[in-house]
């Protein structure tokens, strides 16, 4: 999750930042903006997202709310930096149904954290969610085969641990 948009709708200059996530990409999110500490992600909702009573599941609405805390987070921090979620609250209200949108806002920001909130709301405009988190910004740093090749790089004695894979 580390990418920026180079233009707006209208062709403006800008630095918004792009989901890069394969998850969400399976999840169908899609981001609408995410600029100056705040941000929106819309999710239409198909039957893959659904519980056993046809209304969002809680881990669709929760996932949907840390990817807006997320990326307002993101939207105030440099390039080539990203979020990892350090916690996350989320209050239930009312079942989400339709589409939802989940918006997200930075409420405080130091140079290695932010704290947020935010809240979903159905297609009919009903409150489903409200959501509070602490993100930690970290630089993208190389996962899985990539990390052996990051130590090799700074120490060519190094050797993969046991989790290195």
């Amino acid at each position: 999750m580390t990418g920026t948009a180079d233009t707006t709708q209208d062709g403006a200059s800008s630095q918004q930042p792009m989901i890069e996530s394969p998850f969400v990409d399976h999840l169908g999110a899609q981001l609408v903006s995410a600029r100056d500490g705040a941000s929106e992600v819309l999710l239409a909702l198909a039957e893959r997202h659904m519980n056993t009573w046809d209304v969002a599941h809680g881990g669709v609405t929760m996932t949907l709310a840390d990817i807006a805390l997320a990326m307002a987070a993101r939207s105030v921090a440099a390039d080539g930096v990203g979020v990892v979620t350090v916690e996350m609250k989320v209050n239930f209200m009312q079942p989400g149904r339709g589409e939802l949108r989940a918006y997200g806002r930075v409420l405080h920001r130091s140079t290695t954290m932010a704290y947020c909130e935010g809240e979903i709301r159905d297609s009919e405009g009903h409150f489903v969610a409200k959501a509070l988190g602490t993100f930690k910004y970290m630089r993208r740093l190389a996962v899985g085969r990539d990390v052996t090749r990051q130590r090799l790089r700074s120490d060519p004695n190094a050797k993969p641990g046991p989790s290195d894979g």
